[in-house]
């Protein structure tokens, strides 16, 4: 890679001399009259330029497709997923459909209305009709986008106490993650990081006694079929926590509570058994193991085999470590979850365990 970028550099100085020497080669030329009008020469190449780019994008596009097509995400582990994974739809098919044949009506214009010295343009002042056209078509079709994506936007977020969500706080710091569930009462106690010290990092008050119970975790279990309210702070910087496998985003601001809730439809271990996973975890195996020979004949420590988890990640660049900054995510049945919680210790006996 860093050969890579040595190359690379090297071209860009070798170009940028280049240019800087036809910039003082001008520079010593005298102007004559003609010397900034364009030619039919110049007129065609460029005419023909332009047909090549746009044949050069259409094709890059279409390789694309036919490369990376398959990279990605599954389907939706969560409830809402389906009408986020819609709206993405239904927006791409649009942008795309719109951007093809507005680039190629650009290019083809610019190629079949080159300058030429027999033809002269047309003056044309303006046409109501046609403004009228080209200007209500966006409207309707960005105000139809805006309000669906409003609509869907609020259902997703409107959480209905009837529901009985599960309450999680998710607590972001340079450079991991850590959960906090409420406990047998479902109720997260008073935090301030002001209060942070010694066992108790994510500063939850002592003195508050829905804090009591609060169970503080590296791993993050939720059950399925149970709608679940994540609470969302940051200690440091802007994190964003991103679990793409639920279609869920939100930021972690500093100095405020943040939220966002969804439904888990698929455990972890139906996820893994869906096709598609199947297929990406094999192909990922494939290129560890080939990773492992090298390493192995290397002397050095095997790569292990990768199993599929759901995980939940940074998606603000906030740091060195951003890359490594996630969590796994367990989403099991209810009984296991409930057996799960049961055996993490609350944050009463961490501080009784301290002080002993």
């Amino acid at each position: 890679m860093t050969a890579f970028l040595v190359v690379i550099v090297i071209i860009l100085f070798g170009i940028s001399v280049w240019q800087m020497s036809r910039i003082f080669k001008l520079a010593q030329t005298k102007p004559t009259l003609n010397s900034e009008i364009a030619t039919d020469k110049d007129n065609n190449t460029h005419g023909y330029l332009m047909m090549g780019f746009l044949a050069f994008i259409y094709f890059l596009t279409i390789v694309s497709f036919w490369l990376w097509g398959d990279v990605l995400l599954p389907e939706s582990g969560s409830e809402h997923g389906s009408k986020i994974d819609t709206l993405m739809l239904i927006t791409m098919i649009l942008i795309f459909f719109v951007g093809i044949i507005t680039q190629g009506v650009l290019h083809y214009f610019a190629f079949i209305y080159r300058g030429n010295k027999v033809k002269r343009a047309t003056f044309y002042a303006d046409n109501d009709k046609l403004e009228f056209i080209w200007t209500i078509i966006p409207v309707i079709t960005l105000a139809g986008l805006i309000i669906y994506g409003l609509f869907t936007w609020t259902d997703i977020m409107n959480v209905d106490k009837d529901d009985d969500p599960l309450i999680v706080e998710l607590y972001a710091q340079q450079f991991n993650w850590k959960a906090r569930y409420g406990g047998n009462d479902n109720t997260l106690g008073d935090a301030n990081v002001r209060l942070i010290q010694g066992i108790n990092q994510l500063g939850v008050d002592p003195a508050d006694p829905n804090g009591q119970d609060d169970k503080i975790v590296t791993e993050l279990h939720l059950p399925v079929g149970r709608k679940v309210l994540f609470k969302m702070r940051s200690q440091d910087v802007l994190h964003s926590a991103y679990m793409p496998h639920f279609r869920a985003q939100m930021n972690c601001v500093p100095g405020m509570v943040t939220q966002f809730a969804f439904t888990p439809t698929v455990t972890s271990e139906e996820m893994r058994q869906n096709d598609y996973i199947v297929e990406k975890v094999a192909n990922i195996n494939n290129i560890r193991s080939e990773k492992s020979k090298a390493l192995t004949a290397a002397r050095e420590e095997a790569l292990e085999p990768y199993e599929f988890d759901y995980v939940l990640i940074c998606n603000k660049i906030c740091g060195i470590s951003h890359y490594n900054m996630q969590m796994k995510i367990i989403v099991e049945s209810e009984e296991d979850y409930k057996a799960w919680l049961a055996k993490q210790p609350s944050l009463a006996e961490q501080l009784s365990n301290e002080n002993k």
